[in-house]
Order: structure tokens, then C-alpha cells, then sequence
């Protein structure tokens, strides 16, 4: 596969396995997996190209780890980032003092006022870098980063949980611990 190849197919078992597995006839279990062999069954079928040799590959470069295997192999789902209802059992854990958002400027009057909320997702995505959030803002135009006080958040009381790909989750953010950076 060529890097554009492996981008496109990424991007269409992101939408897959996050948020419209039935476009290609897919059920996910509670927790979000498919099996892999179902998942690729399907796929081909609706005319992507793809072997458990590729699938493979694309997962094991992905430089964003989007997707993960089950332990033995048999299973796929996506890390984060469903706007369908799955349950990804990630246990609850102390978030590191700062954790960053990327965003672009347009929202900032609105994450202000209102904070980070988790939108048509589970979850508020939180990077540990800056490098990654200045990545994920850039998705939308000149990004911005925010600073997450997570360790302050904690302490009062919310929850986090780190996807199998190091991305932070929370339910929201409030915007008194939210600064630009």
C-alpha cells in the first residue's frame, strides 16, 4: 500500500469503527470490537481492498495508534473517539498535572464560556505533548493549544481514563482550568 492508500483506508475504518460500522454491515460488541476476519469480509465487499497482512501493517505504523487488536489477535477496534455507544473499559487513572487540547481559534470564544465539552463523542480528547495537541488542533486550520490543569481536575473530582493509545479522556472540561498556552 502507498502512503496515500493507507491514509484513506485509515480514515475509512476510523469512520467504521467509531462511528457507522452498519455502512458496511458491521455490529460492534458492547466494548467496540468486530473480529477481524468479519471486518475484513466486509470492507471487500464494499469495495476496499484490504488483507490481514495490510490491516496489520496499518495498524502497526499508525503513528496516531488508532486502532488496537485484541490480546489474541482475533478482535479490532478503534482507541477513542466513537460517536456510537461502546463501553471502551478503560479503568479510571490520575492524569500527569498538565495534559494540552489542539484546537484552532474559531472555538475559542466558545471553550471559554462553556469549556471543553465532548460533543457527538464519548469523551474530550487531552494530549500529554504539546507537539501531539498542536497536531490535532492543525486538523482544522492555525492551531492553538490549550493547557488542561488535569492534576487540579482530578482533585476535584473528575474522572480520567487513557485510551489503549495515550490519548486522555474526561467527559468535560470547565473552563476555569482551561489557559492558552
Amino acid at each position: 500500500m502507498t502512503d496515500k492508500e493507507i491514509i484513506r483506508t485509515s480514515k475509512f475504518l476510523s469512520l467504521i469503527l467509531r462511528h457507522e460500522p452498519e455502512r458496511v454491515g458491521l455490529k460492534l460488541d458492547e466494548a467496540g470490537w468486530v473480529g477481524v476476519e468479519e471486518l475484513l469480509k466486509a470492507v471487500n465487499q464494499h469495495g476496499v481492498s484490504l488483507t490481514l497482512d495490510q490491516l496489520k501493517h496499518l495498524v502497526a505504523t499508525s503513528d496516531k495508534k488508532r486502532f488496537a487488536f485484541s490480546d489474541d489477535g482475533s478482535s479490532i477496534r478503534a482507541s477513542q473517539g466513537h460517536s456510537v455507544d461502546v463501553d471502551l473499559q478503560y479503568e479510571q487513572q490520575a492524569p500527569p498535572e498538565l495534559l494540552y487540547h489542539g484546537t484552532t481559534m474559531r472555538f475559542l470564544d466558545s471553550i471559554r464560556e462553556q469549556g471543553l465539552q465532548k460533543m457527538d463523542r464519548h469523551d474530550v480528547h487531552l494530549s500529554a505533548d504539546v507537539t501531539t495537541a498542536l497536531k490535532v488542533g492543525g486538523r482544522h486550520g492555525k492551531p492553538i493549544v490549550l493547557k488542561i490543569r488535569a492534576g487540579d481536575m482530578h482533585r476535584a473530582g473528575y474522572s480520567f481514563r487513557r485510551s489503549a493509545n495515550g490519548v486522555w479522556l474526561v467527559q468535560q472540561v470547565p473552563p476555569n482550568f482551561i489557559e492558552l498556552l
